[in-house]
């Protein structure tokens, strides 16, 4: 789970991280005068709020000394098609934006914790270059970037964030700034369960350091410990993802014609390369989990039949603990309460695999049936043609 900045900043306020003064995220010009004023003496920042890296650049982030020239600021920002490096040519549309304070920088930094895959545990990366787009600054000058191991349990300790401020040349007077600062993202990291907890810049003020920016990703199978998260509403989430995920789907909506029904991560995976390899594109990926029973199976199509990019269905399902037979049962009774307008092709393997495949054969249902996967990736590329 992804969050926006203001959301990652009221995480940032209860864990310690100084943050400019807010006046809180607004949706519509007559909300600014109140939210100027909630954030204090201008200059004020207005920021569009969105799941992107790279605002500034695209107009997402502007400056205002006035009030006057605030509202002018958030009128071009709301409602804004908002297209940067990290949105793949697709614009984001800006519905809200946060109001703040503006800082005087003397100096910027950046500072993250991610989960190491290499390491399987969290690293802090930290960079005396603060601002710039960190996967840049690793192309370009890698060895700016630091890299520091954390035991999950210990956190951060004190000695080795005063190393770290003295790698960074933070200047003694700030170091202890900086270091309560490092131990706070880092204890946000572990207590909340994240996979990426990042501020870019940190930025060094008269008054001290300050969090200009944050990023904050949650790993999704934390959130039973967070219900306070579970809750949000994902800006990022279409209205089938949310449907699906409300039915216990695990659905990502991609761009292809061809909608892929399938039970676990990896055989979707699996599906979804072989209709490539086919020469399709796949619509979704939809995985119907262990328990493929009519009941499930009927949302399974009613979401993929939604979407009017698909023109055909692909089923792979593999019978283990529910075997073949029933799995068969199951996709015939959805298709009883399902009006099916795609061709359907449906390819099973498993446990009673000759029983389920002996009775998709006798159902009155118009099925494509295929006997191994290539030949179903076929059949379903031609099918969508």
């Amino acid at each position: 789970m992804k969050l926006l900045e203001y959301e990652s900043k009221e995480l940032f306020r209860q864990h310690g991280i100084p943050v400019p003064p807010s006046g809180g995220v607004i949706k519509s010009l007559a909300a600014l005068p109140a939210a100027l004023k909630r954030a204090g003496k201008g200059p004020w920042v207005i920021k569009a709020q969105v799941l992107a890296g790279g605002r500034g650049k695209a107009g997402g982030i502007k400056l205002a000394k006035t009030p006057a020239e605030a509202r002018l600021a958030a009128r071009s920002i709301l409602g804004m098609t908002l297209v940067t490096h990290q949105t793949r040519g697709q614009g984001l549309k800006v519905h809200e934006v946060l109001v703040e304070g503006g800082a005087k920088i003397q100096r910027e930094l950046y500072l993250s914790v991610v989960m190491d895959r290499k390491s399987a545990g969290p690293m802090l990366i930290a960079s005396a270059e603060g601002g710039m787009e960190i996967e840049r600054l690793a192309a370009e000058k890698p060895e700016a970037i630091l890299r520091l191991a954390i035991d999950p349990v210990a956190g951060l300790p004190s000695f080795a964030a005063r190393r770290l401020a003295f790698q960074l040349k933070v200047a003694p007077e700030h170091a202890a700034g900086f270091c309560r600062v490092a131990q706070a993202l880092v204890e946000l990291f572990i207590r909340r369960d994240c996979g990426l907890v990042e501020v870019n810049p940190l930025v060094l003020t008269p008054k001290g350091f300050l969090a200009l920016d944050g990023k904050v990703v949650i790993d999704d199978n934390a959130l039973f410990r967070h219900p306070e998260l579970a809750r949000r509403r994902d800006p990022e989430l279409s209205a089938l993802e949310r449907q699906a995920k409300a039915a216990d789907l695990s659905y990502i909506a991609l761009d292809g014609t061809i909608g892929c029904m399938v039970n676990g991560a990896g055989l979707a995976m699996g599906t979804m390369d072989t209709i490539a390899l086919a020469g399709g594109r796949p619509a979704n990926f939809l995985d119907v989990g262990g328990a493929a029973d009519e009941n499930r199976v009927t949302k399974a199509f009613q979401i993929i039949l939604k979407d009017p990019k698909v023109k055909a269905v692909l089923v792979n399902i593999f019978g283990g603990i529910v075997k073949c037979d029933m799995i068969a049962a199951g996709i015939l009774g959805a298709l009883g309460k399902v009006k099916l307008r795609v061709p359907l092709v449906v390819r099973l393997q498993g446990t009673n695999v000759e029983k389920g495949r002996e009775l998709l054969a006798k159902a009155k249902v118009d099925i494509v049936s295929a006997h191994d996967l290539w030949d179903a990736a076929k059949k379903a590329v031609e099918a969508a043609r």
